[in-house]
């Protein structure tokens, strides 16, 4: 199950950000006013909406995302989803890929911030997006301002119809709880880390290094195409909080005959500068982990090579010199 891939003309939030409605990360489609059509969980699947000619249920054409029935009365419907972290929201795509002629017209998301548990008939919500006009088959990007942190969303359809994806790119909140050992990974989706650039992303995204658990197939990691040239493919993360890293893990999971030779990552404490400054900037960084070598399908587990930095916020994974990597593990102790 490989990430959506990006959209050519997506705006920045979305390769920036992580997609806090992924149901791989634990979000969930709670409640809804109708999902007659199509169940509501669909629309938070992070692979691509897909369309099966001739494929259909009891109710009527099977749909891939969220779908409700033709509404013959007063009102509009509404589905609310938990996050899978609280976070500050700074873009959504709602997606009406495949829907043609059963697309809403309009919709809008309001938000709530709840401590602990979900949403009961006396929460308050507030406006997040404004009501928005919608088209059918394809992407509809907001960016919004990221200022409040929220966990619960409730999107609204004027009057009904159907959303392939809802995605919702924001910056997780960081609890800093340590695992049993005293560390955290620093670079976790769900702890904040991001994908600031990678050189090449021909068959995987990189942002899946960053997923909780291992790789579910070879799909489900980032994956450079074949190098015909001098050099190595690289990426840029930044961490969740700056630390000090203690252990590093890379994982090839399902990477049989096209796991990287070996890798290295360097990494430095860095503030300000955009993408571009820092993808110049990372090939000057002092090394964390030297030129390591790597097996197929395989976790690697680094401790005693790691070079001591003290904190740092910035890493570049460098992979020697192509190939597929299924997660990556920085785990160490914020600053």
């Amino acid at each position: 199950m490989a990430l959506a891939p990006t959209d050519p003309d997506a705006p920045d939030f979305v390769r920036r950000y992580v997609n806090l409605a992924d149901a791989r990360l634990g979000a969930v489609a709670l409640d809804c006013s109708d999902d007659f059509f199509a169940d509501r969980q669909r629309m938070l699947n992070p692979e691509p909406p897909q369309f099966i000619p001739g494929k259909y249920d009891a109710n009527g054409k099977w749909m891939d995302g969220w779908e409700s029935r033709r509404k013959r009365g007063p009102g509009h419907d509404w589905c609310v989803v938990r996050l899978a972290r609280p976070g500050r929201i700074h873009g959504v795509d709602l997606d009406t890929t495949h829907f043609t002629g059963n697309f809403p017209p309009a919709a809008s998301i309001e938000a709530c911030s709840l401590a602990e548990g979900d949403p009961t008939d006396g929460t308050g919500w507030l406006p997040l997006l404004p009501s928005v006009d919608l088209d059918g088959n394809r992407h509809h990007y907001f960016r919004l301002d990221g200022d409040a942190v929220v966990s619960h969303l409730r999107i609204n359809l004027y009057p009904d119809g159907g959303l392939a994806r809802l995605r919702v790119y924001a910056s997780p909140e960081f609890d800093g709880k340590p695992e049993a050992d005293g560390l955290i990974d620093l670079v976790a989706a769900l702890n904040g880390g991001t994908i600031v650039a990678a050189n090449n992303e021909h068959f995987g995204r990189a942002a899946s290094l960053l997923l909780p658990g291992r790789g579910l197939d070879m799909g489900d990691g980032w994956e450079t195409r074949r190098r015909r040239e001098p050099g190595h493919d690289w990426c840029i993360l930044a961490l969740a909080h700056p630390g000090s890293i203690e252990e590093i893990e890379v994982d090839t999971a399902y990477f049989r005959g096209n796991y990287p030779d070996s890798c290295s990552i360097q990494a430095a404490l860095v503030e300000g500068g955009t993408r571009d400054s820092l993808v110049t900037q990372s090939m000057f960084w002092p090394v964390l982990l030297p030129e390591s070598k790597l097996e197929a399908h395989q976790q690697h587990f680094f401790r005693e090579t790691i070079q001591k930095l003290g904190s740092v916020s910035h890493v570049r994974f460098n992979i020697h010199p192509d190939g597929g990597v299924s997660r990556l593990r920085l785990r160490g102790k914020p600053a």
